[in-house]
């Protein structure tokens, strides 16, 4: 595959991108870890709005399904050693650069969430990083899952009166990575920690109970599940440990266990940007680091085995995602929060 780069803003420390459909357009956010702004974005990369100029600490941005001017956004989580006050608030668009910003719930220390659907219902997935710390670098207090049923009207609910969450695990050491998976028609949302990944089944009704799997028991930093050889059975890309260096794929052997076939042949130091999808109707995995030689990279099967494609270099990527535009071309997004750069990469046909 060949790839167009377009370097469309600086913005520092850029991190945490997500898709956003208003109007029947594709467009996208990127927001910052620091105290920097949020931005919406047109499809090809024409700055549209500010969403907010602080305080930023944003790790993850979700649009709340059917609703084109709300989203969900981290605040405050700048550093696993500064996130006691993060929290996840609501995002409402009023009119042009006018976007209303409002506490849902408060969640120390959480890193990414989802939402996920199930028969009408919409809920909430809360994966906090740790559940506590009394010193810097304290990872003596595991990371925990929450989960909320997410009502329609958010208008209730604000700092002093947060939508009501129920824990649904603990024990869970880096609490990092979080991804989804449509698994026979279900959403469900995949848990990475030092436990393993677990995956998370929400109920068939609010009333109803989670199913958690437990899928792998290795150390992971964070995971994406799909069927990248074509064989019907999902594989597991792993990047281990918390923020680590390994690069690998798990397939499910005759016994029903998943065990590692492929791994990257060298360390990629702190593995972070991930996000599994088809390219031309392949299915890939995008995978970025953020320290070395700072690639960004693109993963495959071809041919009978496991190939790599280099997409960019030293630019750093803490989150990637892909959409397909207007014109039915591949575009990859890249926060390149360590070259302070967002960019497009347009797959050529």
């Amino acid at each position: 595959m060949k790839f167009t780069k377009k370097s469309i803003c600086t913005l520092s420390k850029c991190y945490s991108i997500a898709p956003m459909r208003r109007e029947g357009q594709q467009q996208f956010l990127v927001a910052a870890e620091k105290h920097d702004p949020c931005y919406l974005f047109s499809e090809d990369g024409e700055r549209l709005e500010t969403v907010w100029t602080e305080p930023g600490g944003v790790m993850t941005m979700v649009q709340v399904p059917g609703r084109e001017d709300q989203f969900l956004a981290t605040h405050r989580f700048y550093s696993p050693n500064d996130s006691a006050e993060a929290k996840i608030v609501l995002a409402v668009r009023r009119g042009e650069n006018d976007w209303k910003i409002r506490t849902l719930v408060s969640a120390p220390f959480v890193h990414r969430f989802g939402l996920l659907e199930r028969n009408g219902t919409v809920y909430l997935l809360i994966c906090c990083l740790k559940s506590g710390h009394a010193y810097k670098d304290d990872w003596t207090q595991p990371g925990r899952v929450y989960a909320a049923v997410l009502p329609e009207d958010l208008t209730a609910y604000d700092e002093d009166h947060p939508l009501p969450v129920a824990l649904l695990k603990e024990g869970m050491g880096h609490n990092h990575g979080y991804s989804t998976y449509c698994d026979h028609g279900i959403q469900t949302g995949l848990v990475a920690c030092d436990e393993g990944i677990f995956q998370f089944v929400p109920p068939a009704d609010p009333e109803g109970t989670w199913e958690i799997r437990q899928l792998y028991d290795q150390p992971i930093s964070d995971a994406v599940l799909m069927d990248f050889d074509g064989d019907g059975e999902p594989e597991l890309g792993c990047i281990a440990p918390f923020h680590g260096d390994r690069l690998y794929i798990c397939h499910k052997n005759a016994e029903g266990v998943y065990e590692k076939v492929w791994e990257y042949p060298e360390p990629l130091e702190m593995l972070h940007a991930t996000w599994a999808c088809r390219i031309q109707g392949e299915p890939v995995w995008l995978v970025g680091h953020r320290k070395g030689v700072r690639d960004l990279l693109l993963v495959r099967w071809e041919q009978g085995c496991w190939r790599t494609e280099r997409i960019d270099r030293d630019c750093g990527s803490a989150n990637v995602f892909h959409f397909v535009n207007s014109r039915g071309e591949d575009v990859i997004v890249s926060a390149n929060r360590e070259t302070d750069e967002i960019a497009l990469y347009t797959v050529e046909k």
